[in-house]
């Protein structure tokens, strides 16, 4: 039952793709952060390479969802993969023939940063168009979670071991040759896009629609409001490993793999968790739980100099950054008009990946002048504050939403007696 997606070939393909690309992602992510680390020993410089892979997505994911709604998404994937592949491939060969300094790796990030504006709302938006039921879509979703999860332990692993022995280039070349299988799978597969009208309408007037549908919808508002917040001030943590690795722990590429790979298995965790819940589980409640779980164990975490005890705190936090992201992806993908997917995602992309950068960077000057448990600290006690004054925001969306659905059943209930 939990594995119901599997049952749609388009979905197999996909997953099948995506699971070697993402392996070679995150095998970059890591090696391109110790790069930095090992080239500048600045948490602040680390912050801005964040910055430039990042906030393309605060900029462009509007127009890009708006984008998406009016072309092929399936296209405009396949075109993604393709430039995602290229960008990999000036990254492996810059390394390799050692002609790399800081400033060719942040322009390969801005523009990793660009293709991924389009490629996040794409792929989100087509995930419905994989699996073709409805009912099947949370389902596809915590299945695409956990594939992401399991990359997320595998690709750190290997990184380690490469990166201890041979060096960055290859992490990259590997990631290079991984975007084969995610083309090949792509190619393979055969969709039934449904038609859509040609849209004579300005694309900027798309965008102002969403942000009406939003202001009518506010669950989804505040859902993706909330995931803004705890985008900026507790998702960038992330930024500060490398540091955590050499500096608290005083290790080495391996110490940064290990967390690396214990937070993969703590957002498993997670995914295995959304994967489970029930369909009428109230996903709002949820959202809120896991978001006061990642912020409090990152304030548990900040000053935690005992490296077992630091990587369960990793672990349970990133069960529940996990569970957040996936729980409000799916609450949103199973509550929106069809026709206003692609624009309403991109303001998720936009809220999930467009403010990262944003933090990254504050955070990588706080640490680096203050230090780097003193600004974890300070993410975990802000994420907490944030989840706690969206409690109401989100109860007061759910009374609502229950009178509306009380009002279409009474409705119902005419319609049947008359």
């Amino acid at each position: 039952y939990s594995l119901r997606a599997l049952s749609y070939r388009n979905f197999q393909l996909y997953m099948g793709g995506q699971s070697i690309s993402l392996v070679g992602t995150w095998m970059q992510r890591m090696a391109v952060s110790w790069l930095i680390y090992e080239l500048t020993q600045s948490a602040f410089i680390l912050g801005l390479v964040a910055f430039s892979s990042r906030i393309p997505m605060l900029i462009l994911s509007p127009y890009a969802g708006a984008f998406v709604d009016r072309h092929s998404r399936y296209k405009i994937l396949l075109f993604t993969q393709f430039a995602s592949m290229l960008q990999a491939g000036l990254l492996a060969l810059a390394v390799l023939s050692n002609h790399y300094n800081v400033g060719i790796i942040i322009s390969l990030s801005v523009m990793l940063g660009i293709i991924n504006s389009f490629d996040a709302p794409s792929r989100q938006s087509l995930m419905i168009v994989l699996v073709k039921n409805n009912k099947d879509l949370p389902n596809a979703i915590a299945l695409n979670s956990s594939m992401v999860t399991l990359a997320r332990l595998g690709g750190p692993a290997i990184a380690g071991i490469l990166l201890s022995t041979v060096g960055e280039g290859i992490c990259f070349l590997i990631n290079f040759l991984s975007f084969i299988a995610v083309i090949a799978s792509l190619l393979s597969m055969k969709i039934a896009i449904p038609a859509r009208q040609k849209n004579k309408e300005p694309i900027w007037l798309n965008l102002k629609q969403g942000l009406t549908y939003l202001k009518r919808n506010p669950a989804l508002k505040y859902a993706i409001l909330l995931m803004a917040l705890l985008s900026l001030i507790v998702m960038p943590y992330t930024t500060l490993l490398p540091v955590y690795a050499k500096s608290v722990f005083k290790g080495n590429v391996i110490t940064f793999s290990w967390l690396n790979c214990i937070s993969g298995l703590g957002a498993l965790i997670g995914a295995i968790y959304v994967a489970t819940l029930k369909a009428d589980k109230n996903l709002l409640k949820v959202i809120i739980a896991a978001g006061l779980l990642i912020s409090l164990s990152l304030l548990l975490f900040s000053y935690t100099t005992y490296f077992p005890l630091a990587l369960f705190f990793i672990m349970v936090g990133e069960s529940g950054l996990l569970s957040f992201v996936a729980a409000t992806n799916t609450f949103l993908q199973t509550h929106l008009a069809e026709n206003m997917r692609g624009r309403v995602i991109s303001y998720y992309v936009m809220a999930f990946g467009g403010m990262i950068p944003i933090g990254s960077l504050l955070i990588g000057l706080l640490a680096h002048l203050t230090s780097a448990p003193f600004t974890l600290l300070v993410e975990g006690l802000a994420g907490i504050l944030a989840v706690v004054l969206f409690i109401p925001a989100f109860k007061k969306a759910t009374r609502r939403a229950e009178l509306k659905a009380k009002r279409l059943r009474m409705v119902e209930n005419r319609g049947l007696f008359y």
